[in-house]
């Protein structure tokens, strides 16, 4: 029983359940960014290039033969991955930076002052008593 208790402990802390979000919510966005570049981005470069479908670039290294699958190098497919790569890189470049100027923004409003401390308070008094 302690060490289901300690687990519920684990998986309750705030980190876990933020980090949980996180990967859903990632994957999600790579679903996106996937449909992106293969539905929106890859037909129209493919039309310009020549009405070349990257998905079915590739290489046969070896032929199909009876019983065996051709051996083929998809770099269309790669090129397709890349790009996938470069827009969510570009994407959590944007993200990061505006965290970064919003937390600068945070950083830099100015601190309410404190009260001085205590021996400091006195010290004041007693100069302004010595002055009347």
């Amino acid at each position: 029983m302690k060490i289901l208790h300690e687990f519920r402990e684990f998986a309750m802390r705030g980190n876990v359940i933020d980090l949980a979000v996180g990967i859903v919510i990632g994957t999600a966005f790579g679903n996106i960014t996937n449909s992106l570049v293969k539905d929106i981005i890859m037909p129209p470069i493919g039309v310009v290039l020549g009405k070349v479908d990257f998905s079915k670039l590739k290489w046969t290294m070896i032929e199909s033969s009876e019983g065996m699958d051709a051996v083929t190098l998809n770099y269309g497919l790669f090129i397709q991955t890349l790009v996938n790569f470069i827009i969510v890189a570009w994407a959590m470049f944007i993200i990061i930076k505006v965290m970064n100027k919003l937390k600068r923004k945070q950083n830099e409003t100015p601190a309410t002052p404190s009260a001085p401390p205590r021996q400091e308070a006195l010290l004041e008094e007693i100069r302004d008593l010595l002055k009347k």
